[in-house]
C-alpha cells in the first residue's frame, strides 16, 4: 500500500513537471514574438539603465525615487554587436 502511494505521488510530480515545461514553452514563444532587437548607430542619443541596489544612495536619491535610467548620452563608437562607447561628461 505504501509503495502505491509513492508511485502515485511520483506520477503526479511528473505530470506537474510536464505542465510546467509546456507553460514555459508557451511563455517563451509569446515573448519571442514580441521581442525586438535594439540596434543603435554612432551619434544616436541613448539613456543608460542603472541597476537598482536596495538601500543605496544613488544620484542623491534613495529607494523608489532613485532614477532607473540616466542620460542621455551620445554614442561615439560601436565596439561590438551590442557594445557601445559613450561620450560621458567630465
Amino acid at each position: 500500500m505504501h509503495n502505491v502511494k509513492i508511485i502515485q505521488a511520483m506520477d503526479k510530480v511528473k505530470i506537474i513537471q510536464e505542465r510546467l515545461k509546456t507553460m514555459q514553452i508557451h511563455q517563451k514563444s509569446y515573448t519571442d514574438v514580441r521581442r525586438k532587437d535594439l540596434e543603435f548607430e554612432v551619434d544616436d542619443w541613448v539613456y543608460l539603465k542603472v541597476s537598482p541596489l536596495k538601500g543605496v544612495l544613488r544620484f542623491y536619491k534613495k529607494g523608489k525615487l532613485s532614477p532607473r535610467y540616466i542620460g542621455p548620452y551620445k554614442i561615439s563608437k560601436r565596439i561590438g554587436g551590442v557594445a557601445y562607447e559613450f561620450e560621458l561628461p567630465p
